[in-house]
């Protein structure tokens, strides 16, 4: 990769950089001419800001089929963008600060070159598919077929895909391996199983959701990658649990869920059990009901947040009394209902 852009900055005569679909430095040139501050971050830090990536990216970059000129901005050189694409898909960018000479003709020069470098991208994304299938297996024995060579803490994920994709995800970040053929049995429905290194993984869940628009479970780390298999059980239940409940959607950490981490782990049955304790409710009385016991029984914050009069809360919640036959005032039937109430989301999707 270094060697194409030597050549690439020769050919042009101008300061060049290759980064990844996640702006992670990979290759650059040696400088020509100017060099502004984005150029030397890239360089030191080998990874470029969210601020710069979501400037350059308000220009199509990620979609473009050619090159792309980014007008320069006070302390900001121009710059021509050369998206890396291979078979219908980005895995990354190639940089070349403006100088006044790179004409049409002249990056068209580089062409052999821009897609020698997209295709290393794509084989070195591909490499990183790896069978987690087996890795994240129960099962000792099935692990045992597919071993390995990975360091800790990891972190696995789930994502679901929609049912028309196929093949790979797009470029993921360095040190990632993912699964694009792993099937949830539950609802026989597709997921990507990913393992990432722990301090990146809620960065790739939020990368994936926004590639596929839908939710992301992410499982709690682990040190030693041989119980790697566990953290993809959470993820599987985080992934639930983002799916139907709106204040952990559409990205679910398992470290994040509270009691959730407790009912996704029930069966349907046990859940079905659960929540008939508050199925009697309608969905108004169940609502005011579950903001009074998440407000922890304090009326005047339960009302104001619910919009209504308190004697209206009071009302109703005397209605949830008497349509369940659970005692509010009694510490036990509280904690029953307000799980139930919790349960309810789950169980009317198991």
């Amino acid at each position: 990769m270094q060697d194409i852009v030597d050549e690439i900055s020769r050919l042009l005569d101008a300061s060049v950089t290759l980064e990844d679909r996640s702006f992670n430095l990979l290759a650059y040139g040696a400088q020509s001419g100017d060099i502004d501050r984005v150029r030397q971050e890239s360089i030191l830090r080998r990874h470029a800001s969210d601020e710069v990536r979501a400037h350059f990216e308000a220009y199509g970059i990620a979609n473009a089929t050619g090159p792309v000129r980014i007008p320069g901005l006070p302390g900001l050189l121009g710059r021509v963008c050369v998206p890396l694409r291979h078979g219908g898909v980005t895995y990354g960018y190639l940089w070349a600060l403006e100088s006044g000479a790179l004409t049409d003709e002249r990056l068209a020069t580089v062409a052999p070159l821009v897609s020698r470098a997209a295709a290393l991208l794509a084989t070195q994304a591909r490499g990183r598919h790896a069978p987690l299938r087996q890795f994240f297996s129960a099962d000792p024995a099935v692990r045992a077929t597919a071993p390995m060579n990975v360091e800790g803490p990891v972190t696995a994920v789930a994502v679901r895909t929609p049912a028309e994709a196929s093949g790979p995800p797009r470029a993921l970040p360095r040190g990632v391996l993912a699964d694009p053929e792993v099937t949830d049995t539950a609802v026989n429905a597709p997921l990507l199983a990913v393992l990432a290194p722990a301090a990146q993984a809620a960065h790739v869940a939020r990368l994936l959701h926004g590639l596929y628009g839908l939710a992301a479970g992410v499982g709690g780390p682990r040190d030693d990658p041989g119980e790697a298999w566990q953290s993809w059980q959470e993820a599987l239940l985080a992934l639930r649990v983002a799916e139907h409940v709106e204040r952990h959607a559409p990205v679910a950490d398992w470290g994040a869920l509270g009691v959730y981490r407790l009912l996704a782990r029930l069966s349907p049955r046990e859940l079905a059990d659960l929540a008939a304790e508050s199925a009697a409710l309608t969905p108004r009385i169940a609502a005011s009901v579950e903001a009074y016991l998440d407000h922890a029984g304090q009326v005047k914050e339960t009302a104001a947040a619910l919009g209504v009069h308190r004697q209206t809360l009071y009302y109703r919640l005397g209605k949830a009394g008497h349509l369940t036959g659970l005692d509010l005032a009694d510490g036990e039937d509280r904690l029953l209902l307000h799980l139930s109430l919790k349960a309810a989301l789950l169980a009317s999707h198991a």
